[in-house]
């Protein structure tokens, strides 16, 4: 209870990267809003015209919707309050905004390289698997995985952001302009190991099991289309070989 009321002592923080830009702030506004207007613009149009044409309810486009919905969340939990805070000139963050910015920039990171991972997978059922694809992979399997990113992201970092509460803070101020769960940790004057066991050992799961599962998937992707070239090249060999071995039966024909 004394972790917990400490850090809720702690009601701002001050972001140092903000002050940096004080020279140029409206310049960076101006561009802030700009990429967040554009990125809001453009993937909301994907997602537009996925939804409404209707021969594009496969799942790879299903994927991209995926990754346009979690760049519209990634870019809204940044750019915003970025461009607010250099037109206004505040240089904080309460504390409440500051966990809630770091749980949605993890998420966004985090369902970002799941995302790539599935669809990693989609590319190889495509391709390995051509005549069973649409059975091994629906509309529905796409929508049910992404369903299972999200919930699963959702809840690891919620534990991520509940670990970091219970630290004792003993320091405001963040070498950035944003926030994340990692700048507050290194604010904590007690002993961050829960923490950091709980970040590294997960961590290093998802990367390396993500990484394996994509050079898997690549790996197998190319020996099938090494496969199917090697036999393309084998038929249009023999195609050649039966060619060749008519022209002397022909031009003898001739000569008689």
């Amino acid at each position: 209870m004394d972790n917990v009321s400490m850090i809720f002592n702690i009601q701002d923080f001050v972001l140092l990267g903000l002050k940096e830009m004080e020279q140029l702030r409206y310049l960076y506004s101006v561009v802030a809003l700009l990429i967040y207007f554009i990125t809001i613009f453009v993937c909301t149009l994907i997602v537009y015209v996925v939804w409404t044409e209707h021969s594009l309810h496969e799942p790879m486009y299903i994927f991209i919707c995926g990754l346009m919905g979690n760049l519209i969340i990634g870019s809204s939990a940044i750019l915003p309050k970025l461009a607010i805070d250099l037109l206004s000139g505040c240089t904080t963050i309460s504390l409440s905004g500051c966990l809630t910015q770091a749980y949605f920039i993890q998420i966004c990171a985090f369902i970002e390289i799941l995302i790539f991972t599935i669809m990693s997978y989609d590319r190889y059922l495509a391709v390995g698997f051509p005549l069973r694809y649409h059975s091994l992979m629906t509309s529905k399997k796409a929508l049910q995985s992404l369903a299972i990113i999200w919930s699963e992201i959702l809840i690891s970092m919620l534990v991520t952001v509940l670990l970091v509460v219970r630290l004792t803070l003993c320091g405001n101020v963040i070498n950035g302009v944003l926030c994340e769960t990692m700048s507050l940790t290194h604010l904590s004057c007690s002993n961050p190991v829960i923490n950091d066991t709980y970040g590294a050992i997960y961590t290093l799961l998802f990367y390396v099991g993500s990484l394996i599962i994509v050079m898997y998937c690549y790996i197998r992707t190319f020996l099938v289309c090494l496969k199917i070239s090697m036999e393309a090249s084998q038929k249009a060999i023999h195609t050649l070989d039966l060619i060749a071995s008519h022209i002397p039966h022909s031009q003898s024909i001739r000569d008689a």
